[in-house]
């Protein structure tokens, strides 16, 4: 048996080999490989960062999310979370509160670090610390470049070959083309000790403004995880993304969380994107990679979720023998799948870009709360079946 360099169980060849290769570790990718490996392939799960780690944005994780976390026997990655009961919106003076149906808050150091668990239960390999990149494919088999970062100035390489190779980079590692006019994210978690009274356990809180956003909730720990949609003309007008997000709350009234503007704020890069390609020859595009909508409340972690178990069962028979109708395939589930629900997210957006617009559906809301229900329904409601036990 061939020797790796990081430990790999390899195959009889020159080059370590795996079914598939999922590059990035975050919840569409845990996902992924561990359905991958329950279905019998061979998997490496890769990751730049190593587990815990500290991850602002996802903490909401909705009713569509956890449905399909139930439907892949995944429940129980959940019972730290604390339950949501409503989100308040706040526009100018005004705020209203809708009623959710069901979805927890957690952080992302425990949701993800419990995923990739599962993941490595299942039989995938995990390897942190390291870089991937898919170089090209041809003759049986993808070609992934992995690069492991032991120490500063002490990095190793390795090429591997894959039978498929599923993109689960993110934001960041995507190379999704942003739209126009596109928000940037933001995102902060503040100490349990600084968090006002106001921002009850429970509760997501939105904050709308005239140049973004700001959405906070409490997670298992207390702490309040800060959220944030922003104009880029507006935080720099600002001074700042903790500025930005303070003059949001100031235009709603909320309490002063101490010291916002100073804490260690984290930006994305451009929130609504739309990706190259979302398959290719042995390759398939998930979660934030395969293209992007400025998120609400939890909506970008029930897309990551949902396409991780949608894509499982096509990868697996890819694996078994490569066609491009695999490719074609994926792309017509992610559509079903994915692209409804990211296109009522993008009339909320809109509507969250006008303040007038959004000051007059809080005030409707405030007296009709119901009004809001087919959205509601619409955003938490899965969008398919992803039964536990499934094979191939």
């Amino acid at each position: 048996m061939a020797v790796s360099l990081f430990g790999f169980r390899a195959s009889d060849s020159e080059f370590s080999s795996f079914d598939a290769v999922v590059i990035g570790a975050g919840p569409a990718g845990a996902v992924a490989a561990r359905e991958l490996a329950r279905r019998g392939c061979s998997v490496l799960l890769v990751d730049k960062a190593h587990f815990p780690r500290p991850k602002v944005c996802g903490c909401c994780i909705n009713g569509a999310a956890t449905t399909v976390l139930l439907q892949l026997g995944l429940g129980h990655v959940l019972e730290a979370g604390v339950p949501l009961r409503d989100v308040r919106i706040g526009a100018g003076p005004r705020s209203a509160s809708v009623k959710l149906p069901g979805g927890v808050s957690l952080s992302r150091e425990a949701f993800d670090l419990a995923l990739v668990r599962e993941a490595v239960k299942a039989g995938a390999q995990l390897c942190e610390d390291s870089t991937a990149k898919f170089e090209d494919s041809g003759s049986g088999y993808a070609k992934v470049s992995v690069r492991k970062q032991a120490a500063p100035g002490n990095e190793s390489a390795e090429t591997i070959h894959a039978k498929v190779v599923i993109v689960a980079t993110g934001l960041v590692g995507s190379d999704a083309i942003p739209e126009a006019g596109s928000r940037i994210g933001a995102g902060v978690v503040v100490s349990a000790d600084l968090v006002p009274a106001h921002f009850t356990a429970g509760t997501i809180f939105m904050a709308t403004g005239h140049g973004g956003y700001v959405g906070l909730v409490r997670i298992e720990d207390g702490r309040l995880d800060v959220a944030a949609a922003f104009d880029v003309a507006f935080v720099k007008a600002h001074g700042g993304l903790g500025r930005a997000a303070e003059g949001i709350l100031n235009e709603v009234g909320w309490p002063r969380v101490p010291g916002l503007a100073e804490l260690p704020w984290k930006g994305t890069p451009a929130l609504t994107r739309r990706a190259k390609a979302l398959a290719g020859e042995r390759w398939f595009a998930i979660g934030d990679a395969a293209g992007y909508v400025e998120p609400f409340t939890g909506e970008g972690m029930a897309w990551a979720i949902a396409s991780a178990a949608a894509v499982a069962p096509i990868a697996a028979r890819a694996v078994q023998r490569w066609s491009d109708s695999h490719a074609r395939e994926w792309q017509a589930a992610h559509r079903r799948v994915i692209g409804a629900r990211q296109r009522a997210c993008r009339i909320v957006s809109r509507v969250l870009r006008s303040p007038a617009l959004t000051g007059a559906v809080v005030r409707a809301l405030s007296v009709f709360p119901v009004l809001a229900r087919p959205v509601v329904r619409s955003l938490n409601r899965s969008s398919g079946s992803f039964p536990h036990g499934a094979r191939v």
